[in-house]
């Protein structure tokens, strides 16, 4: 059987006597999109941090694209192809969207951020910044400055800006937040197309999107999985129900 893309084994993530991740086991398959659910304080964002590299768990292992990425940073996991949406960088609102874009072509390219001219001028770096605006929807706003975009498209241009890095797997953490009916009507449409190009894990608390976009879901309580499995099976569940989606599964 083939190994998993990404693997967490038993993490551990104590924040003094609290443990926030507590002998959690996950994983993402090639082409999956798995959600990741649970009430507030489950450690759901957490857990995606340890995932991304930004905190080290206290024990236990990850390994990603068959490698163990343990005590690697969020730098050389990103480099790997294991990328975190919404949080890889902050747009540059007095930037246009396509500039923003490039910034993130440039770096994938690996040059500095600080060496900005060239991104606002070489075709080789707008060219594919305008597919992957084109990727999310976002074609039509590429001159428009990133701080006057509205709250979803910021959101759009982030996803364009981590797809600019070449990921294998995106890590969503709540990519829906604050977002209206339509905005999020269109986010799940969008993730509905990216699951086309790469993995993803979301954690996302809208769970129409969730049941409408996971091949897998995760179940977190109290820093432990509970159940994993196709979204049916979650639903009907009787410790989920009782943990955590009670009537809102109908």
């Amino acid at each position: 059987m083939a190994e998993a893309l990404l693997a967490a084994d038993g993490l551990v993530k104590r924040f003094g006597g609290i443990a926030a991740t507590d002998g959690l086991s996950l994983s993402v398959e090639e082409g999956e999109l798995h959600a990741v659910i649970g009430p507030n304080g489950a450690g759901k964002t957490t857990l995606v941090a340890q995932l991304a590299g930004e905190l080290m768990p206290t024990s236990g292992r990850i390994r990603f694209a068959g490698a163990d990425v343990t005590r690697l940073g969020m730098a050389e996991r990103a480099r790997r192809g294991l990328a975190r949406s919404f949080q890889i960088t902050s747009i540059c609102p007095d930037f246009t969207a396509l500039d923003n874009v490039a910034l993130a072509v440039q770096a994938r390219s690996g040059h500095s951020f600080r060496f900005w001219r060239p991104a606002r001028r070489e075709e080789s770096l707008r060219a594919p910044a305008r597919a992957f605006l084109d990727a999310v929807g976002l074609a039509g706003r590429a001159a428009v400055p990133a701080g006057i975009l509205a709250h979803g498209e910021q959101r759009q241009l982030e996803l364009a800006m981590a797809l600019a890095t070449e990921p294998r797997l995106l890590l969503l953490d709540e990519p829906m937040a604050g977002m209206g009916p339509e905005e999020s009507a269109r986010m799940v449409a969008l993730l509905g197309r990216l699951k086309r190009r790469c993995a993803i894990l979301l954690v996302e608390h809208d769970m129409d999107a969730v049941f409408a976009l996971a091949d897998r879901v995760s179940v977190l309580v109290y820093g432990r999985c509970i159940a994993t499995g196709a979204p049916d099976a979650i639903r009907a569940d009787p410790a989920v129900r009782a943990a955590y989606l009670g009537e809102e599964v109908g």
